[in-house]
């Protein structure tokens, strides 16, 4: 590892607490770390604007930076053990190349305002790429809704067969869910898109840093203005984003579960794209929906990170250490949570209905519904109604087309207002 930014002289080193402390920063810091370099590079422009760096130490940065980002793509670079994190990594670099001139880049930072600053812009591109992802799903749903509108499948209560429904219900439902995430994702987005660059450790530093020009480089929507809010925000922002994301995959989730038990055989009513089902290594006969179940498990690692961020927030104001594993739980919540979100468009527009056993899982009992109803609206009190119509003797085989025409209640299969949500959707 480099020689230490923090070390002091005749303090020795112990390697075992060194590793504890570093923990999995350099493998972390590598979702990181061009976000870092970003950030180094407005920094020193800022520098540069109150007399800190001159134009060519500026100019040399800016080189050096730019050099190291694509040695970093093209993987010339690789963030390791040598380096404590991606900050320290970033300021050998210059260090080597520029001598005092790379020194002077961390003058009016520390390390938390740089990693705060690095993750905020990353929350940013995640969240905006949750937005995108859930919003190309309502188009998709939206799309299939309007396609499907008024093909039967039964509609379930307590798992139990309830009432005819149809695609087009189904379909609007995760259209308007996916277009409320999408709207969750872009409002978080907007509520976290404040500038920490320049808060140093919390109490700002003893130079009159241009936070303004910061802001603007870097394309914040404001300055986090005060330099201890921004230690406060810290953990508080990742929760808000980690929550958005939940909303998305809790909808996933339940949607996974209706695919998992319409593709079973009990059901029949899905077939689901080959290359979302795996071979069993044991049993020959039969194709697993690994996908989906894998999508359905996906909530379970965004709560947990979310748990363990909350847990570290149990903090009196100022910075502590305990928060740099907050950066552990970010990586891992959005790591597979869009990893999830980004199969399920092509999921959503691939997946075949099998609308012969749909329609044949249409038994009498579920037009007793709108059997009440119809009595109730020639005058029968309901309650009367309601009787009447759970006398199986009064059963019969339904049209199921006529129920779903007869849905008039807007939202119903009759009235889907497609339309209006369609108008949400291009307001995002």
């Amino acid at each position: 590892m480099s020689e230490l930014l923090w070390q002091k002289p005749g303090v020795k080193v112990d390697a075992r607490i060194q590793h504890f402390l570093a923990g999995e920063d350099v493998i972390l810091d590598r979702e990181f770390f061009l976000f870092d370099i970003q950030a180094s590079l407005a920094h020193a422009e800022g520098l540069l604007r109150i007399g800190i760096l001159g134009a060519d130490e500026l100019a040399g940065i800016r080189v050096e930076l730019d050099a190291l980002a694509e040695d970093w793509r093209s993987g010339a670079f690789v963030l390791d053990e040598r380096y404590e994190d991606c900050h320290s990594a970033i300021e050998a670099r210059l260090v080597e190349r520029l001598g005092d001139a790379g020194r002077r880049i961390h003058t009016g930072r520390s390390r938390n305002d740089q990693i705060l600053v690095a993750t905020r812009l990353w929350l940013k591109d995640r969240l905006a790429r949750v937005q995108a992802l859930c919003a190309e799903s309502a188009e998709v749903a939206l799309a299939r809704a309007e396609a499907e509108a008024s093909v039967p499948l039964p509609g379930y209560t307590h798992l139990q067969r309830a009432v005819v429904s149809s695609l087009g219900m189904w379909w609007a439902a995760w259209a308007e869910g996916f277009i409320d995430d999408a709207q969750r994702a872009r409002d978080t987005l907007a509520w976290v898109d404040a500038n920490p660059l320049g808060s140093a450790a919390g109490y700002g530093v003893n130079l009159p840093l241009d936070r303004d020009h910061t802001t603007h480089v870097l394309g914040f929507g404001r300055l986090q203005v005060s330099a201890t809010y921004a230690q406060l925000s810290r953990g508080k922002f990742e929760m808000a984003a980690i929550e958005a994301l939940s909303s998305a995959l809790l909808d996933l989730r339940r949607l996974a579960w209706d695919l998992s038990l319409f593709t079973s055989a009990e059901y029949g009513f899905v077939a689901l794209p080959s290359q979302y089902t795996t071979g069993s290594s044991i049993m020959p006969n039969k194709r697993n929906p690994d996908v989906i179940e894998l999508m359905r498990a996906t909530y379970a690692s965004t709560a947990a990170a979310r748990t363990e961020i909350e847990q570290l927030l149990s903090l009196p104001s100022g910075y502590h250490r305990d928060l740099q594993f907050s950066k552990g739980a970010i990586f891992h919540a959005f790591g597979r949570g869009l990893g999830a979100l980004e199969l399920l468009p092509d999921l959503l527009r691939n997946l075949e209905w099998k609308t012969d056993a749909m329609r044949a899982a249409l038994d009498p009992s579920m037009y007793a519904t709108d059997l009440a109803v119809d009595l109730a609206r020639d005058g029968m009190p309901f309650r009367e109604a309601y009787k009447q119509a759970a006398d199986p003797a009064r059963w019969a085989e339904g049209d199921p087309e006529a129920s779903l025409q007869a849905r008039v209640s807007p939202g119903a299969a009759a009235d889907l207002r497609l339309d209006a949500l369609r108008t949400r959707l291009r307001s995002l």
